[in-house]
């Protein structure tokens, strides 16, 4: 049973108040999940906005067929390396015939060998190639070609063909769809030189100075960079390399993207509209990216950045001042909460990768279906799967057929970015909320609970262990439950004090008020015994005499009864004016000892003393030795009437601050349900001993007792340890069988 009341759980009123309050943790969440409902909402009008930006741009360029002329968009098929795409350039190249100026140059460069072999001869194995690149930026198209060549031959110095050595021939359609024919043949590295010819063998060929380039020799063999401007060009171009081994020797190879002579023969070329790009670039305001394309997938125009693209028109964050950096607000969210928040929340990212579409080409289900004449928009992740993007396609119509598309795309950093701010302010109110709750509730809770501890504390010390009421309580002048509860405890606490002052006094008044009925009883009785042995018979003055022997004994018995019950009274307002000194403990129990051994001359009594300090084996005690001999006189003589083997052992020990004297007989154990209140006022264990033992010796001998016992022996020697500021306790020991009653008493060291 001890155990069980060790091991259980105190469950006070500040925990269950903060238990309570746990709902507060519901609001977070409940804040979260609203904040998250709202971003769905806000992706979906997004996403409607994104569709009407698309429809926008292309209402605007619907029936507008001029815009597409040019644009090589009414082909049925576009053929890789023939027909090309000029990129639109960041900038504007510098013509030194290095590639490190063109973007991605790799990645866009169309390579060229023998499957775009025109002429070869056929005694000599193919040993030439070469990677080309188109740009376009401001009014120019710019080419790069890097040619791989074991034998590089220049024009002699004075030589007039400009054929008979490796050279590159351009062929253009210009606005009027009519061919215009170049050769760029140098006699050396450097700046190039470019000539205008015609298909008439005859004609001298001219110089072409708006044909600006360079060219530079490699290892490999060389590079020509040039640039041609727009304005001479149409949409059809072919370019091919002449290789020539010899020095005035005909033409060995050719490779080419087409044969440059024919115009039937040449292919397309695609730039960036200006016309398409100015009426996008009046789109880029919208905070998208924009993209136009024609049926075959390719870019026509293009505005705007993806990852500038956050979807969310917002001005710019104000940057904080150096006084709020430094403010502990700021530095405590920036070092505190935000980290704690971010363990929960993402921040978008700035500087993804995306690689789903280049500059050339735009794929995906949703411009396929635009191109089929039905818009459509759809989410997908970026590359490196760090952004969300919703990409929007509308069609364009010309002619009732669809002729390229729209394609709107916007990344959800900015709804994320909104998403996550709004979370910050939600946390942080919500926190400030719970903390200062969380504050309320264990102040609240701390404030009830030490009311309810006072009052507790208060009733303790107005009743003690054994239920005496032994102070007052003050009643609390608060208007409410607790109040009310202190003032209906304080109440009954001075209704029980009254009765028990009652009770205990009692026993005095009886004692008084008995004593005359009884003096009265008694000495009538002496007088009738008096009379009645000068007047009666000797037969039966003798019966008569045996009827009043036995009345005077009960009258005695009454009388002692009575000086019993009106002893423990005596001695409380006797220790109440007992004034303590200082004794030793030891030399009081050895002279009391010497006394019992007299007193119980069939009885064995045993001391022993233990850890003794001093060599005179003195144990100094403050209080009152009379009562201590009282005390001991009581435990004495309830161990003697009690013991069995007549052997009473009595030990002394000193133990730190505090000294302990036990005193032992073997007999009868205690019963377990009467051993804490054996001390008690008006409490015998001898009938109960007399009515379950077996014991035949020990019923005999109180049988033939005559004196009564109240049960105020044990309860006086506590009333004594009380007084001075001790313990006393009954417990019962084994082999052999008995009780050691134990006495611990502060000393004076």
């Amino acid at each position: 049973m001890t155990s069980k009341k060790t091991f259980q759980l105190r469950f006070g009123l500040r925990a269950k108040l903060l238990l309570l309050s746990s709902f507060l943790f519901v609001i977070p969440w409940f804040g979260y999940q609203y904040v998250w409902e709202m971003e769905k909402y806000l992706r979906f009008g997004q996403e409607q906005t994104l569709v009407g930006t698309a429809r926008a741009l292309a209402t605007a360029l619907h029936e507008r067929e001029k815009l597409f002329n040019n644009q090589a968009s009414f082909l049925p098929s576009v053929e890789q390396g023939k027909d090309l795409y000029g990129y639109q350039l960041t900038e504007a190249i510098q013509l030194d015939g290095l590639h490190n100026d063109w973007p991605n140059f790799s990645q866009r460069a169309h390579f060229y060998d023998h499957q775009q072999q025109l002429f070869a001869s056929k005694s000599l194995n193919l040993n030439l190639n070469f990677k080309a690149s188109v740009g376009k930026y401001d009014k120019y198209l710019y080419l790069f070609f890097q040619v791989v060549d074991k034998q590089v031959t220049f024009r002699g110095n004075n030589s007039r063909s400009i054929t008979n050595n490796d050279h590159l021939a351009l062929s253009f359609s210009d606005q009027n769809n009519k061919l215009n024919r170049f050769i760029i043949s140098n006699k050396q590295a450097g700046w190039i030189s470019a000539f205008s010819i015609t298909d008439n063998i005859e004609d001298i060929p001219k110089p072409a100075t708006h044909i600006q380039g360079h060219w530079l020799l490699t290892p490999q063999g060389y590079n020509i960079e040039l640039r041609v401007p727009l304005t001479t060009l149409g949409d059809k171009i072919a370019f091919a390399f002449y290789d020539v081994n010899q020095p005035g020797a005909k033409i060995d190879s050719a490779i080419g993207s087409a044969e440059p002579s024919k115009l039937a023969s040449l292919g397309t070329i695609l730039v960036p509209s200006p016309e398409i790009e100015r009426i996008v670039k009046g789109m880029r305001y919208t905070n998208s990216s924009i993209w136009v394309v024609d049926q075959h997938h390719r870019v026509l125009a293009s505005a705007g950045s993806l990852k500038s693209a956050s979807g969310v028109w917002h001005n710019k964050a104000k940057s904080p001042s150096i006084d709020e950096k430094n403010s502990f607000w700021y530095q405590f969210k920036q070092q505190v909460l935000l980290p704690l928040y971010y363990q929960i929340l993402t921040k978008p990212p700035t500087d993804f990768i995306d690689k789903i579409y280049d500059a050339k080409h735009l794929n995906g289900e949703h411009i396929v279906s635009a191109l089929m004449g039905k818009a459509k928009s759809q989410w997908r992740l970026t590359t490196d799967k760090q952004a969300l993007v919703l990409s929007a396609a509308y069609p364009i119509f010309i002619n009732n057929k669809v002729q390229g598309a729209v394609i709107v795309e916007e990344t959800t950093n900015g709804i994320r970015t909104l998403r996550n701010r709004a979370l910050e302010k939600l946390f942080t109110v919500i926190l400030a909320i719970m903390v200062l709750g969380a504050l309320t509730f264990i102040i609240f809770a701390t404030r009830i609970s030490s009311r309810i501890r006072h009052l507790s504390t208060q009733a303790e010390q107005a009743i003690d262990k054994q239920g005496r009421i032994i102070g007052k309580m003050s009643a609390s002048t608060s208007h409410d439950e607790i109040g009310d509860l202190s003032r209906s405890f304080t109440t009954a606490v001075n209704r029980l004090s009254e009765y028990n002052h009652y009770l205990e006094n009692m026993s005095a008044r009886l004692s008084h008020e008995l004593r005359t009925p009884i003096a009265v009883v008694k000495t009538s009785l002496e007088n009738l015994v008096l009379q009645e042995k000068q007047s009666l018979s000797a037969h039966k003055n003798g019966e008569e005499n045996a009827y009043i022997e036995r009345a005077q004994t009960g009258i005695n018995t009454l009388n002692l009864i009575l000086t019993n019950m009106s002893e423990a009274t005596r001695l409380e307002q006797m220790l109440a004016t007992t004034e303590k000194i200082e004794f030793d403990l030891n030399t009081v129990i050895s002279g009391c000892m010497a006394g019992y051994q007299q007193v119980y001359p069939d009885y064995t009594f045993n001391l022993e003393t233990f850890n003794l300090s001093c060599e005179r084996k003195k144990l100094p005690l403050n209080g009152s030795p009379e009562h201590i001999v009282q005390l001991l006189d009581k435990v004495i003589n309830n161990a003697v009437e009690f013991s069995q083997d007549k052997i009473i052992t009595v030990a002394l020990k000193q133990q730190h601050d505090h000294a302990e004297l036990l005193v032992s007989n073997n007999g009868i154990l205690l019963p377990e349900q009467l051993s804490e209140s054996l001390f008690d006022s008006m409490v015998s264990l001898r009938s109960a001993y007399a009515a379950s033992t077996t014991n035949t010796a020990y019923t005999m001998k109180n049988n033939q007792q005559t004196q009564p016992h109240l049960g105020l022996g044990l309860y006086i020697a506590r009333l004594i340890c009380q007084f001075h500021q001790g313990e006393i306790s009954a417990n019962n020991h084994h082999s052999p069988e008995g009780v050691t009653i134990k006495v611990v008493l502060p000393t004076k060291i």
